[in-house]
């Protein structure tokens, strides 16, 4: 099972990772940074906490492991 300390890590690079890249969308789409990096902010934290819950889901889930 994987530790909790180790789910937040991957949660916290992974919300890193999606900001940057829907900064740069956003400001694809509308043009400015300050509603780029809004949009941004809103998607990163949704997408932290549903994705810290999807793993910790996943942790407690035996099916596909070699034990």
């Amino acid at each position: 099972m994987e530790t909790r300390a180790r789910t937040l890590v991957k949660s916290v690079l992974w919300t890193l990772l999606g900001l940057v890249v829907m900064i740069g969308v956003g400001f694809a789409f509308t043009g400015s940074l300050m509603v780029g990096g809004g949009m941004a902010a809103i998607n990163a934290a949704l997408g932290f906490v549903t994705y810290l819950l999807y793993e910790r889901v996943w942790a407690g889930i035996r099916w596909g492991r070699h034990v």
